[in-house]
């Protein structure tokens, strides 16, 4: 029955890889020490082998979390005999793993589940060190504390998989040759890497909203893990800011929609199509309220605006009741702070709404980066939908060729593929 049980255990497996490992790669490197970052990876793969080896004979075990806490200590322990005397582990533990009585010990107070949210909080902002290029501080999080493959990361950056393997190894070297501290940074250095900590959790959202190499539109995993982390930063006294709470917010009102995404076979569904009474109320609520304490005071983030748009979503009780002059507006302001080309693509859906297709259409040729957003499968998408709209079947059946093509996501694609088989010429 090998086939039925590796069917039962590998779902958990994977589920245990996206909550676990980021915490023990987290607390490895703060006994390896940052230069051993790969050697603290190595561990959690071999540990997650090792447990899918032993439960499709044994079964899985009542608390697979301490079972994992338990294996990675005891190859931690291993990879230290082994090696205690060639690699320098991290400077403020590696006396205490000289001897095998206190590298026992060590190992056995700073590896368990207790208190490890700190550990993935110095994680993360270790990772954002200003000696790691910028662009690969992001994802440097997504690979080591997210269980991003390289190919999702990839997916969210819209670049190619050779481009973030390079980005990744530069990142390990920087690690390798200055040996970075293991800490949150000094009051000065934080909130210029609280930045892209936070992109790092959306980006991980993102890809639980709307997944790109999943069977699942949706990633309940992803999802819950970004509200985890992003529930950890705004309690944090340090992390506790108005970007860190119009985030937190932001992740609510979107994990609110979330299923109402799908229909009960799992197609998708446009935001037209959506029964919104299946949007969850306390969610709403939840965010509403840390956009207004978010709002308190003078800043105004990109992740203010991106709040705002969504809660105008949420309070609209219908698709014909959306305040779309007012969501404009939002993405006018919102790409003055930020001028990313998705966020210029998503004010062009909203100026159509405004303004109608053909207007979209001839504002589409004024749009900032459409060498980049060629590859993305959304703006093809809009561009087919206002064909549609305006008659013009054959462009927009070409166009919704072009997404489908583009789409990594089995359920985008049944999405586009069904579009095109209701166009008649």
């Amino acid at each position: 029955m090998p086939g039925k049980e590796t069917k039962e255990v590998r779902p958990v497996v994977d589920h245990l890889f996206r909550y676990e490992s980021g915490k023990l790669v987290s607390v490895l490197t703060r006994i390896f020490g940052t230069h051993n970052l790969e050697l603290a990876e190595d561990v959690v793969q071999e540990t997650l082998i090792k447990a899918m080896e032993n439960w499709k004979i044994n079964g899985v075990p009542a608390n697979p979390s301490a079972w994992l806490f338990t294996a990675a200590r005891n190859k931690a322990l291993d990879v230290i005999r082994r090696e205690r005397h060639h690699k320098e582990f991290a400077a403020e533990v590696s006396p205490l793993l000289k001897s095998e009585y206190s590298a026992g010990e060590t190992l056995r107070e700073l590896i368990n589940e207790n208190d490890i949210e700190d550990e993935q909080l110095r994680m993360m902002f270790v990772c954002c060190h200003p000696s790691v290029a910028e662009e690969a501080q992001v994802a440097l999080i997504l690979k080591t504390l997210c269980g991003f493959s390289v190919a999702e990361i990839a997916r969210a950056f819209l670049t190619n998989e050779e481009t973030i393997g390079k980005r990744l190894y530069r990142a390990r070297q920087q690690f390798r040759e200055e040996k970075i501290a293991f800490a949150i940074p000094a009051a000065d250095e934080l909130h210029s890497r609280t930045g892209n900590v936070l992109v790092a959790v959306y980006l991980l959202f993102n890809e639980g909203y709307n997944s790109t190499h999943h069977d699942s539109l949706i990633r309940d995993d992803l999802v819950e893990e970004a509200l985890r982390l992003g529930k950890m930063l705004a309690d944090h006294p340090l992390t506790r800011k108005p970007e860190t709470l119009a985030l937190l917010a932001l992740l609510c009102f979107q994990s609110a929609r979330v299923y109402s995404r799908v229909d009960n076979e799992g197609n998708l569904l446009s935001l037209s199509e959506q029964d919104r009474s299946q949007w969850n109320q306390e969610l709403i609520e939840r965010g509403a309220a840390y956009l207004r304490t978010a709002s308190q005071g003078d800043a105004v983030s990109a992740y203010h605006l991106q709040a705002a748009i969504a809660y105008e979503h949420c309070s609209s009780k219908q698709f014909s009741e959306t305040d779309w002059q007012k969501i404009l507006q939002l993405y006018d302001w919102l790409y003055q702070i930020k001028p990313d080309p998705l966020i210029a693509l998503n004010r062009l859906i909203a100026f159509g709404e405004v303004h109608g297709p053909a207007a979209a259409q001839k504002e589409s040729h004024e749009l900032p980066d459409k060498d980049i957003l060629k590859n993305y499968y959304l703006y093809p998408a809009a561009m087919g939908e206002w064909c549609l709209k305006t008659g013009d079947h054959f462009k927009a059946k070409e166009y919704f060729s072009q997404a489908l093509k583009l789409s990594g996501s089995q359920r985008e694609k049944k999405f586009l593929e069904k579009k095109m088989e209701n166009i008649f010429f």
